[in-house]
């Protein structure tokens, strides 16, 4: 009986001890921080027949996802992004239009050499989902779609991080590859995005690329996101050969499950088209967020 009972303390006291040990040093899991957000939207109007105030029958979606992965361990990062929109627009006696098509992902390996400056290597990759008209030709003229254009931009440089909300990268190595694999294309687009005629991609190995990113959170149910990017090839440098990009996106929680969303995005690029594009959308629909990231109070 003593032997039994001395065995049953052993035991007991193991058990303690096992979780002691896994009280005071639980499983690392802290070097990731990682978000996840979505939402759909929904717009619509009708009018009845004898509405004198004008106006045009219409429905409206729009779905997006964004999601944040970023880890950090002594002088090492990992930062990747993932930034993806869609949005069709359906008027009475018209065919749908896209009203949104994008897709971003950014990826960026860094190694902190001061408290806030790290050197880089990073990849970005940006297209869109579906194909793209010129409504203004009867019948529709395709002008884009799904790898045409892509752009898939490389870079080496210094990056400046002094929080978690703000990054600027600096590259003066960033060689960009324009894909466009329709080879008819060029029909409907003379300037094939920059892509010599005949050919499925272009090549820009010396040049330079600035990125610009500012995710802040007001409040638990305010935030913005602001993306700007720069990118001049230095082979054929000139003022107006620098193309520009612009995102801005606000998000505002009416409740847990609803919020407002203002985007919109202004592009430079003469291999596109000699003018500035710019494209602006409002919606209020159903959202979601998941993630470890710090919420501001």
């Amino acid at each position: 009986m003593k032997r039994i009972f001395t065995i049953f303390l052993l035991f007991l006291t193991s058990g303690f001890v096992k979780g002691q040990d896994t009280e005071v040093a639980p499983k690392d899991t802290t070097y990731w921080l990682k978000e996840i957000s979505g939402g759909l939207n929904l717009n619509q109007a009708s009018f009845s027949g004898n509405w004198k105030g004008g106006g045009v029958n219409s429905i409206a979606f729009n779905v997006y996802l964004l999601g944040r992965a970023n880890y950090a361990k002594d002088k090492w990062s990992w930062d990747n992004t993932l930034d993806l929109l869609y949005g069709v627009v359906k008027n009475d006696g018209e065919d749908g239009r896209k009203a949104n098509d994008r897709i971003y992902l950014d990826s960026k390996i860094g190694y902190k050499i001061a408290p806030k400056w790290n050197i880089y290597f990073g990849l970005n990759f940006l297209s869109q989902f579906a194909p793209g008209y010129d409504f203004s030709t009867e019948p529709r003229t395709l002008i884009s779609k799904w790898a045409n254009p892509a752009y898939l931009t490389t870079g080496i440089g210094a990056e400046y991080k002094p929080n978690d909300e703000f990054v600027l990268r600096l590259s003066p190595f960033a060689p960009r590859f324009t894909f466009v694999t329709d080879t008819n294309l060029y029909l409907a687009v003379p300037e094939n995005y920059g892509v010599e005629i005949g050919e499925t991609v272009r090549q820009e190995w010396l040049a330079f690329n600035l990125l610009a990113e500012w995710n802040k959170k007001f409040t638990d149910r305010f935030s913005l996101l602001m993306r700007y990017q720069m990118y001049a090839n230095l082979e054929t440098l000139a003022f107006d050969t620098i193309d520009h990009r612009l995102d801005l996106g606000f998000v505002a929680k009416v409740t847990e499950a609803i919020n407002v969303s203002l985007t919109s995005l202004t592009i430079y690029d003469i291999d596109q088209d000699e003018k500035v594009q710019f494209s602006q959308g409002l919606a209020i629909g159903l959202a979601f967020k998941r993630g470890n990231f710090p919420e501001k109070k």
